[in-house]
């Protein structure tokens, strides 16, 4: 399945272009045919919305809700409820627990009386992802997404929340294998006796068991975040703002090892306008646009679509967004680099050596921080965190230094001689 996540810096018409992004897809069949369509026929292409109003059925011109609707042949819509998600996860949680909440003597919650929690969202679009990748379990909150899509379109919030939302996956595993590590589980075929001589049901085994069902939720979202099918495009409108954002913005996608597949300038102004106001900001645009290209050229080409003169909305406005192929879906990252490699060193005259190779473009050297705990590497980038387990061999070596030059971080390890093999 092809995946494609949108966002960009807020108010510059994500929604919109999403939906025209699926559209144009939709009708231009030929790159999505595969084995369960008729060559030349359109994919069955799915547009989901993360809004919490349904802007995306604004500009559709179909009311959208948690279950798919067709708005246009081959193309699907849909919008989380994060409400019902959350409601389905508690309710289920309160059945697994409870022996252990009728022991306390708690009054358990009914369905009608739960509202969603600040971050509900968060949890029910990870769910989602999983539902559309195949792998959801049609529970409650799922929205019946589950299905085969060639492409799934996700219109996620905008920067920085949509970051902060894809590195959860990686982020919750981490945090559940050090609060419930798997390998604690030896004595499960010591509870039933432990429970009999407690005289009370043991909690353990329903704990360890809800740990290993998210863990393994977290697992299917975080493979399609790392397939090969699965990019980012970023859209904003071109200017000073939106430059600044899609500058940290850069980092931080590199930081969690997300590919872009592309950035859209959205509501460029015509050049030749005799209307002065209107050339001066048209003038601004590509100056910004010129900075564009140059910063994302090596990374990502950059698509500018037009403005319209109005607010789009219904089909035939979507039609003419996607025009000159400025929104097609391009080839996925089949083939790509290692992203992070180690280089070898080790028989450098100016003392042996092994470099890891960090891409971190927009970064700045200042906003850099780099911390070695264990057998792990905490790397700090402007607002950015993440937690990355060392390679093996590094694993046996020290951290002797580092330095950011050409939008790369290059950390240097030097092998410990009580962990690293001696050559005679």
């Amino acid at each position: 399945m092809r995946t494609v996540l949108v966002t960009g810096t807020g108010g510059a018409g994500r929604t919109t272009l999403a939906a025209a992004t699926a559209l144009a897809a939709a009708r231009g069949g030929d790159r999505l045919s595969s084995a369960r369509t008729q060559p030349g026929a359109g994919g069955k292409v799915l547009v989901l919305s993360t809004d919490a109003t349904d802007t995306l059925g604004a500009v559709l011109g179909t009311a959208t809700g948690p279950a798919p609707v067709e708005a246009a042949p081959g193309l699907w819509a849909a919008r989380l409820d994060s409400g019902a998600h959350f409601r389905a996860e508690l309710l289920a949680l309160q059945e697994r627990a409870a022996s252990v909440l009728d022991l306390l003597g708690a009054n358990r919650l009914a369905a009608e009386e739960l509202t969603a929690l600040p971050g509900g969202e968060q949890f029910a679009l990870l769910r989602a992802l999983r539902a559309c990748a195949g792998t959801g379990d049609g529970a409650e909150g799922s929205g019946g997404l589950s299905g085969t899509y060639d492409l799934v379109v996700v219109d996620l919030p905008p920067l920085p929340s949509a970051l902060a939302v894809l590195a959860l996956p990686e982020q919750l595993r981490r945090y559940l294998r050090r609060l419930l590590p798997p390998e604690r589980q030896a004595a499960r075929a010591l509870r039933p006796m432990l429970a009999q001589l407690a005289g009370v049901p043991m909690p353990a085994q329903w704990l360890y068991e809800t740990a290993a069902r998210w863990d393994a939720e977290l697992a299917a979202v975080q493979a399609l975040l790392d397939a090969p099918g699965t990019t980012v495009r970023l859209v904003a409108e071109p200017g000073p703002a939106a430059a600044d954002a899609l500058r940290t913005a850069r980092t931080g996608l590199a930081l969690f090892g997300l590919g872009v597949e592309g950035v859209t300038a959205n509501r460029t102004l015509p050049q030749d306008s005799p209307d002065t106001w209107l050339a001066t900001l048209a003038a601004q645009q590509q100056k910004c646009l010129a900075e564009w290209y140059d910063q994302w050229r090596p990374v990502a080409p950059v698509r500018e679509v037009r403005h319209l003169g109005r607010d789009p909305r219904g089909l035939d406005d979507l039609d003419a967004l996607a025009g000159d192929g400025a929104l097609a879906v391009g080839p996925g990252r089949e083939g790509a680099d290692e992203p992070w490699p180690v280089e070898d060193r080790l028989a450098d005259d100016a003392g042996g050596v092994l470099v890891w190779h960090l891409p971190l473009p927009g970064a700045v050297k200042e906003e850099i921080g780099l911390v070695r705990r264990g057998d792990e590497l905490v790397l700090d980038a402007g607002p950015f965190r993440r937690i990355l387990p060392l390679p093996p061999a590094l694993r046996r070596c020290d951290v002797s230094g580092a330095g950011l030059a050409g939008g790369v971080l290059k950390v240097r390890f030097t092998p410990d001689p009580r962990l690293w093999p001696q050559t005679k």
